[in-house]
């Protein structure tokens, strides 16, 4: 149930993709909260003619990681107002005014939160974002800030940063989330430390013989030497008895 309380889009940095190692420091909030956000969809399709015909029939291979587009605003005019948790009382509401720096600070702290190379992962930082009912995980993929205004001797007091970003499913949530087990289905699969090309047939299939033919699928030619991380398409198979 709605408070009516004014809660602010909050981003926070990880060094690790299970969100559970943050990175000091690693916390933006926003002056003002977007006036929308933006989730895009695409699907990966293979287009490759069927053996035999002379038609293309896109099939679908997989449901790619959503995006999110989002604008951030950076205001030291002076005219933007942060109100407090008490909506009765004023002490707390602060006038965001040039502390001498300008917007400089703030942008460095949120590209500290959106850029910093993570030297574990060698990429930038997870980040989680939350506001309301938008609870996203991904990673920046590209962003462009736009300064707007500019105090006599040419130092920033506004700007806008328009980013976009690249979300992700953990391994584990992605198959609990799909829970797609039928052998007539397409399934792509991420290679973990152990597992073995017999195995994960095993696992899908319910037979480790088909390990053959999802190699052939897959072009591998050193399948006994699977690589964690590495993705493994499994196609539909017809079962023999």
């Amino acid at each position: 149930m709605s408070t009516g309380e004014l809660t602010k889009l909050v981003v926070k940095a990880y060094k690790d993709p299970k969100f559970r190692t943050a990175v000091a420091e690693g916390e933006f909030t926003t002056l003002v909260n977007p006036e929308k956000y933006i989730f895009k969809y695409r699907i990966d399709q293979n287009n490759d003619q069927a053996s035999g015909t002379s038609d293309l029939s896109p099939r679908f291979n997989k449901k790619l990681p959503e995006d999110l587009d989002l604008e951030f605003l950076f205001d030291r005019s002076g005219v933007i107002i942060h109100y407090g948790t008490d909506p009765n009382s004023s002490k707390d509401d602060k006038v965001y005014k040039d502390e001498g720096e300008g917007i400089i600070g703030d942008i460095e702290q949120f590209k500290k939160v959106m850029l910093d190379y993570n030297g574990e992962e060698h990429k930038p930082n997870y980040v989680m974002i939350s506001w309301g009912t938008l609870l996203f995980k991904g990673s920046l993929t590209e962003m462009d800030i736009e300064f707007k205004l500019f105090k006599p001797d040419g130092t920033p007091i506004r700007a806008v940063a328009k980013a976009k970003f690249q979300g992700f499913v953990e391994d584990e949530l992605r198959v609990k989330k799909e829970n797609n087990q039928s052998p007539d289905l397409t399934h792509i699969r991420i290679v973990k430390e152990g597992d073995t090309l017999p195995l994960m047939s095993y696992q899908i299939y319910g037979d480790s013989r088909y390990y053959l033919e999802v190699a052939r699928a897959n072009q591998l030619h050193h399948f006994r030497k699977l690589i964690p991380g590495q993705e493994i398409y499994f196609p539909p198979i017809e079962k023999t008895p």
